[in-house]
């Protein structure tokens, strides 16, 4: 159905549902963290054995991304979007029901590979129907539901134990895709005329994925949102052991402040979208990666000094809210930038970049592991080492395209 959509954007409740698509990902990837014990006990293989199900699940998402670039390219964005909510749907329900730790990882490597289309096609609906500043205020209002889901996933999920176990986090996720897919059916539009769709052989699509490698704007932009995905994915993996152990707030208190931080991203994303009518998207990303920095370094300065503790964790949490809000204007500028140049080809260049995505950021997870658990300048570490990267990246970005005007 073609409901209040015309080729200069989307109707908010597009928008909406489009936001809501792409939380399956990180939800999925969060909200079954709390449930880490029971799924070890239940499934009899043992402490760490949960985390090797995480990791068929990032192996998927970027093996799903990857090859459902090109896919959607050819055939269209509601099609395979639709393919892929039933597929994640069935999955989940699976994973609900099995005994077997095996069948387990597997089913979730299956999800992941189905549900990816969820982060590929949001992006490429964007850049099929804007560019430049609309298509900020429409990555914006998507960030405004896809930046809350990382952050209370992990919350969610533990309001949910409080009322089963680990299973019916997985029964909801398959009855929210199920939802997903009839709104889905009824409101959304494909956004990708068939004249403008491709048929690529698969040595095609190798020379596609190389081609925007070796394109300085994407490959640079595409970086430093990815290294801004890196320093989320840094404060989420450790924020229990800071907040719980460390600072030791309650469960409730611990919530409170998730809220609080998804709060700040959120509010961030939505000054991004305004003030960008105003000024360059790229000066803001700049702008966002210079108070980010501020904000990190700040933040490992007073990790290391007597200045906080359980008695008094304002300065460090104060200073966390801050640091997460400067990503709401980093993020969004930089995917919008990573895409300029590949209208013809904006699914593949979204596979691509939320494969870089989950793969930069998912190693935040493993750096925390080799950093002290019991210190709290561990999390500070972590989400510092992303904010150089994208300072790094955005440093080579113009470095590699001075001489283009356009970037």
């Amino acid at each position: 159905m073609q409901q209040n959509t015309s080729p200069q954007g989307l109707s908010w409740g597009q928008v909406l549902l489009l936001g809501l698509i792409s939380t399956i990902g990180p939800l999925a990837t969060d909200m079954y963290l709390p449930a880490f014990p029971q799924l070890e006990h239940d499934l009899g293989h043992g402490p760490g054995s949960a985390q090797l199900t995480l990791a068929s699940w990032f192996v998927g998402l970027a093996v799903g991304q990857f090859c459902l670039g090109p896919l959607s390219d050819r055939f269209g964005r509601r099609g395979p979007l639709l393919i892929g909510l039933a597929g994640y749907a069935l999955s989940s329900a699976l994973l609900a029901v099995t005994r077997n730790y095996d069948a387990f990882c597997w089913l979730r490597f299956l999800a992941a590979l189905m549900g990816a289309i969820t982060s590929v096609a949001p992006r490429a609906i964007v850049r099929d129907v804007a560019t430049g500043h609309e298509a900020v205020r429409l990555m914006s209002q998507l960030t405004l539901v896809f930046g809350v889901g990382p952050i209370l996933a992990p919350t969610l999920g533990s309001i949910l134990l409080n009322f089963g176990n680990w299973r019916l986090i997985f029964w909801t996720s398959a009855i929210a895709a199920i939802l997903m897919l009839v709104f889905c059916a009824a409101i959304m539009p494909d956004t990708l005329a068939p004249e403008h769709r491709r048929r690529l052989p698969p040595i095609e699509i190798l020379r596609r994925y190389l081609s925007l490698v070796h394109e300085p704007v994407f490959i640079t932009a595409a970086l430093t949102s990815s290294f801004s995905t890196f320093v989320m994915f840094a404060y989420l993996s450790n924020a229990p052991q800071l907040f719980e152990q460390l600072l030791q707030f309650s469960p409730s208190t611990f919530a409170v402040f998730f809220g609080i931080n998804a709060c700040g991203f959120i509010t961030a994303t939505q000054i991004n979208s305004r003030i960008a009518k105003r000024m360059s998207y790229i000066r803001i990303m700049e702008y966002g990666i210079g108070a980010s920095l501020l904000c990190g370094a700040s933040l490992l300065i007073v990790s290391l000094s007597d200045l906080v503790g359980p008695a008094d964790p304002f300065p460090l949490c104060a200073l966390v809210v801050a640091t997460t809000f400067t990503l709401g204007f980093i993020g969004p500028n930089a995917m919008v930038l990573a895409m300029t140049h590949h209208g013809h080809q904006a699914a593949s260049a979204s596979a691509l970049l939320g494969t870089m995505a989950f793969s930069i950021g998912g190693s935040a997870a493993a750096l925390m592991t080799f950093l002290p658990p019991g210190k709290l300048f561990s999390t500070p570490v972590g989400m510092l080492v992303g904010i150089l990267g994208m300072l790094v990246c955005n440093m080579w970005r113009r470095r590699r395209t001075a001489h283009l005007p356009s970037a």
